[in-house]
């Protein structure tokens, strides 16, 4: 699948792997990328890169990603000033790690993972991800309905495509009881919606990093990654995002990538 013509949305847009994927759709010649992060910095980078460029191409819109009304409000504007919503990678995440079950040392009590914490993270990281990438289907099966289109045909060649940012996580990790099925239940969604969306030529995909020198990955700690990620990666270092970026560039032009890759670093955990 070409860039080129093509409209794109990221999540996270702001920092971390939803950034470097930004930077990589636009010098594959994206035709226009919708930027969504929650830090006002965005509008910002929004304007650095269109100056640089010498035209609008990323449009900054600063908001919840998890709010019904914000995420509708940015399909309406994007669908009424530039066309349909080809590409959708929903980046934005959080981490809430602890363990399950863990005893209480002053206490002597046996406590479990907060229920709030919970369902914090699985709204961001799994609910936020499927509708976002469901309303991108959406905009382009619309736009072939209003064109007389119906089902796909592969003469027509690609119209879109999903990438979910899944993790090494989802395979199972200590700490990262709500992460961990967060992004595990995004390997359902993708397996489903891949199924439902090559109907109107849409495909979709998931994308499992390994640890990744992000915000998030670097707020659990120097010490914590020196000792629970670097002795089990053999890299033995953090992934870079613009490796991810990379990798997701190649499944979003490769037709044949409709299933999950791993850019894992060759991370393997210890029991």
């Amino acid at each position: 699948m070409k860039f080129s013509g093509k409209n794109a949305i990221i999540t996270g847009a702001a920092s971390g792997i939803g950034r470097a994927t930004s930077r990589a759709l636009i010098d594959n010649d994206i035709q226009l990328l919708g930027a969504i992060d929650r830090n006002e910095m965005i509008k910002d980078l929004a304007k650095e890169t269109n100056d640089k460029i010498g035209r609008e191409i990323v449009v900054p819109f600063v908001g919840d990603v998890t709010n019904d009304d914000f995420r509708k409000s940015v399909y309406a504007e994007m669908k009424e000033r530039f066309g349909p919503v080809h590409i959708c990678i929903p980046a934005a995440g959080i981490t809430r790690d602890a363990l399950a079950v863990k005893r209480n040392k002053e206490t002597g009590m046996v406590e479990t993972y907060s229920r709030n914490l919970l369902e914090e993270v699985f709204t961001i990281n799994l609910v936020a991800p499927i509708l976002w990438a469901m309303d991108a289907v959406a905009s382009v099966a619309e736009d072939r309905m209003a064109k007389g289109l119906k089902r796909w045909e592969p003469a027509e060649g690609m119209q879109g495509a999903i990438v979910f940012i899944g993790s090494v996580s989802s395979a199972g990790n200590k700490g990262q009881i709500s992460y961990a099925a967060a992004k595990a239940g995004l390997e359902g969604a993708q397996s489903t919606l891949s199924k439902e969306a090559i109907f109107y030529g849409v495909r979709c995909s998931i994308i499992h990093p390994g640890f990744t020198d992000t915000p998030m990955v670097r707020a659990m700690g120097d010490d914590y990654i020196e000792k629970n990620i670097l002795p089990y990666t053999q890299l033995k270092r953090l992934l870079r995002p613009d490796e991810i970026a990379d990798a997701i560039c190649f499944m979003l032009k490769n037709s044949a990538v409709s299933g999950s890759v791993w850019v894992d670093a060759g991370w393997h955990p210890a029991a």
